[in-house]
């Protein structure tokens, strides 16, 4: 390895006190009346709760911002509390690289290093060794018709990560030194790093490995989980200069129901081999799934975990996912989509797409959303977001960043307030009738 991963002797205590599971928690505070509900009391799957950090509280449900390389790309860390955001979430993967953990934690941790006040989520580096490993895919397909195998599986190209039962092989797409991840030193690196809430070591899939890889696999990540339990209550008990680090196991299973359920009640039971009172804070529901059963699924794992603890939705944010996530009984999420769209002039809006480079936006002098509430609708037009893209000037993907990553949140706001006032499946087909249609939004309802 490249970097050390030793604990940093100049870091900076935070915290006079010990480190304690209890410095994290979650209370569910009202439950989503839904019809279709699988709960025993007749309660719905969705819920409005809060989330404890020793960093603040999230009030769920929640979008979480990307900030992969400790920032929310083109935009500056205030302007992401500004519009909302109520915490932040950095890869482990890419930190490790670049600038190195150690550095991190020298710094006094992701949030100080980053200055960010709030809660901070890093991500164990599983969704990396796939991209990596299997088709240099910067997303996932949510749709396996969409894709053939051999642009998924790269077997004509080199892989950049090989995966074995230990753990994972791979070279850096920075400079090609080659680098090993295991579940400790997954576990050591995001400790390091400090954030919050952070995700035990998985094996993500894709829709086109084998059922049999996919039950391999599956049990491959539990085996991973127990390791990450027990490394990371032995960093808890010798980093107690830092707050305690809640960990999250990760849910896969891909598209099947006995593997998601097998692998959502291991992780809800589980506990550490060394460490049996080492227990998961919360879970990610991670993996590759098809869209249209994305509902479907998230039900599912959220049935077999326990009702005390955060389920956080990983890489969703389209409007209809994140509805059909929340009434699922998905609390958080987190997707690079709305900032990486923004910064190729992508704009969401409360009536459906617009192309900001698109020539009927050059003489538009309003709002690129009247509606929408965020800094760059309230002080620039259409018309000068168009110019700035045209002109290939940086400002103009910062305020599309801006309004993008505002309108999910605002969304997710606005989904939270619909459970409280028991207005949820108005809110949904009003919202997706309008981005998508009323077919469309007739079709979401009834999946619900």
């Amino acid at each position: 390895m490249n970097q050390s991963l030793s604990p940093a002797p100049d870091a900076p205590a935070l915290e006079a006190s010990s480190p304690s599971p209890a410095d994290f928690g979650f209370s569910v505070e009202r439950r989503l009346d839904h019809g279709t509900s699988r709960r025993a009391d007749g309660a719905g799957l969705g819920r409005v709760g809060v989330i404890r950090t020793p960093h603040g509280e999230i009030q769920t449900p929640a979008f979480i911002p990307v900030g992969t390389k400790a920032t929310v790309k083109a935009t500056l860390p205030e302007t992401v509390s500004e519009l909302g955001g109520q915490a932040v979430l950095a890869n482990a993967y890419h930190l490790f690289l670049q600038p190195g953990s150690d550095i991190v934690d020298a710094a006094g941790g992701l949030g100080a290093f980053m200055n960010w006040p709030g809660p901070t989520f890093t991500d164990s580096g599983g969704f990396q060794v796939m991209s990596l490993g299997v088709g240099f895919k910067k997303v996932i397909s949510m749709s396996e018709a969409a894709h053939e195998s051999a642009e998924v599986i790269a077997r004509t190209k080199e892989r950049l990560a090989h995966v074995d039962e230990d753990g994972v092989t791979f070279k850096s797409f920075i400079n090609g030194d080659r680098h090993r991840f295991t579940p400790e030193i997954s576990m050591r690196i995001q400790h390091q790093l400090g954030a919050d809430v952070m995700f035990a070591f998985d094996e993500l899939t894709t829709l086109l490995n084998t059922r049999a890889y996919q039950e391999d696999s599956v049990d491959r990540t539990a085996r991973w989980a127990v390791r990450c339990l027990d490394e990371h209550a032995r960093q808890t008990a010798e980093r107690s200069h830092r707050p305690y680090q809640a960990l999250f196991g990760v849910v896969q299973g891909a598209q099947y129901e006995d593997l998601r359920r097998k692998a959502a009640g291991g992780l809800a039971a589980m506990t550490g081999a060394e460490f049996p009172e080492q227990r998961f804070d919360g879970f990610g529901i991670g993996g590759a799934l098809e869209k249209r059963d994305l509902g479907t699924i998230v039900g599912w794992v959220s049935e077999e975990l326990p009702e005390d603890k955060p389920r956080h939705l990983l890489g969703i944010s389209e409007p209809d996912d994140l509805f059909a996530g929340v009434a699922a009984g998905a609390d958080t999420f987190d997707c690079v989509a709305p900032s990486r769209q923004a910064r190729g002039g992508t704009m969401y809006s409360s009536s459906g797409r617009i192309n900001a480079k698109a020539a009927t936006q050059r003489r538009r002098f309003e709002a690129l959303d009247p509606e929408c509430d965020c800094y760059t609708c309230e002080n620039y037009t259409a018309a000068y977001l168009h110019h700035l893209f045209k002109a290939k000037e940086m400002l103009g993907s910062t305020l599309a960043t801006i309004h993008n990553e505002r309108f999910i949140v605002r969304l997710v706001e606005r989904i939270r307030a619909s459970i409280i006032d028991g207005t949820f499946a108005e809110l949904r087909d009003e919202v997706l009738g309008r981005l998508y249609g009323p077919e469309f939004a007739r079709e979401a309802a009834a999946r619900a």
